[in-house]
């Protein structure tokens, strides 16, 4: 099993997505720890679909980077990096305003692939989307 990489501090990884799709987002990773991300994100005016109702696309860019900087904060010592060889999303909810957050738990933290579960609920509390993503650790 990984352990966490103490170098993957909140602030490097907001260094990290400087410029990039989670900072365009508007991003904020909160918490990191052994087995566990927590971040968020405010809903604004450009991350709706034309329904009005927060885009399927924002909410998943929230729980796969969330997954994502999990695994990278995770990876075993020699590994040089990662990529997701498959994710999956069911939604429950939505939103249109406020700020929805996210916990992604390493389900699997193996040597080739790491397993992450993200619950993502709404300013409410409630869970708005279930989401699942496997990593293939690269060396």
């Amino acid at each position: 099993m990984s352990t966490l990489r103490p170098e993957y501090t909140v602030e490097r990884l907001h260094e990290r997505q400087r410029g990039k799709l989670p900072d365009l987002l508007g991003l904020r990773a909160l918490s990191v720890e052994q087995g566990m991300l927590v971040a968020e994100l405010t809903v604004r005016e450009e991350l709706l679909a034309p329904n009005g109702f927060l885009h399927a696309a924002s909410v998943i860019g929230l729980a796969d980077t969330a997954c994502g900087y999990a695994c990278l904060a995770h990876l075993p010592e020699n590994a040089r990096n990662f990529t997701t060889i498959e994710l999956k999303s069911n939604f429950l909810g939505t939103a249109t305003q406020g700020t929805i957050r996210t916990v992604a738990k390493g389900v699997h933290l193996g040597r080739s692939t790491q397993v992450w579960d993200a619950t993502v609920t709404g300013p409410d509390g409630k869970t708005i989307a279930l989401f699942r993503c496997t990593q293939m650790v690269l060396y």
